[in-house]
């Protein structure tokens, strides 16, 4: 992974008054406004129905905004041709509760098949997973299947494969939530770790106790607008 340790800061992420409505019930995000600079920490917090999902879904270009500006890395999405779409996704690395693992593959296979996805030589593909698998502490591990690893150790599989193209971002969609305290721990500990190495990372989450604890950026949504958003927040939600 490239690290620069002397890194600008701007705006790797940018809403501009940013609204979003389904066919059916009320808007799932109102008129939100904020900036996440380049290698910043960030945590979004909410309860269900809050518009987290939505958020994530729109910074992936998977969902267009109803009315609004959306900028991601220096690119304007909004009018994104879909040809642009495969390169944006590229630069985001995504991690999900469930893992989400080809069972039928090995940690190796899983981490490579998304350098096979974007064509990435072979050579290169040789190189980057073990210095993967050595980030997240599974090097001896990259022969073994899904179904052999503990949950803890699936979602660090999870972790390499997101990062594997070198994202400039990585978004993680409750990346705890199937997994004891102990590994939580462990998997926030690498994300803090991926972070000293430059990448942005946003976590959307529900786990007070590591929100709390680790003292960063915390925006508060709820009812699809932002109620609240600290540099050094903790979790002011009451579920």
């Amino acid at each position: 992974m490239y690290v620069n340790p002397i890194y600008m800061l701007w705006n790797m992420i940018e809403l501009e008054n940013v609204s979003k409505s389904y066919s059916t019930g009320a808007p799932a995000i109102k008129g939100i406004s904020l900036k996440i600079e380049n290698g910043e920490f960030v945590f979004i917090v909410g309860n269900s129905g809050s518009g987290k999902s939505t958020l994530i879904k729109l910074l992936m270009k998977e969902l267009e905004p109803t009315s609004g500006k959306i900028y991601v890395n220096g690119r304007f999405l909004n009018n994104m041709r879909r040809r642009k779409i495969a390169d944006h996704r590229r630069d985001i690395g995504v991690v999900f509760q469930d893992f989400r693992l080809l069972r039928d593959r090995n940690v190796y296979e899983n981490i490579a098949f998304a350098q096979r996805v974007v064509e990435t030589p072979i050579r290169v593909i040789r190189r980057r997973v073990p210095a993967m698998l050595a980030l997240v502490g599974l090097s001896e591990k990259y022969r073994s299947y899904p179904k052999e690893l503990s949950g803890g150790e699936q979602q660090r599989v999870a972790l390499a494969r997101a990062l594997v193209n070198n994202p400039s971002i990585l978004l993680a969609d409750e990346p705890t939530g199937n997994l004891d305290p102990k590994n939580s721990w462990e998997i926030m500990k690498l994300l803090e770790e991926i972070n000293k190495r430059g990448t942005t990372v946003v976590v959307v989450t529900h786990n007070r106790e590591i929100v709390d604890a680790m003292n960063k950026r915390v925006i508060t949504m709820h009812k699809g607008v932002v109620l609240s958003d600290e540099k050094k927040g903790g979790y002011l939600y009451e579920d």
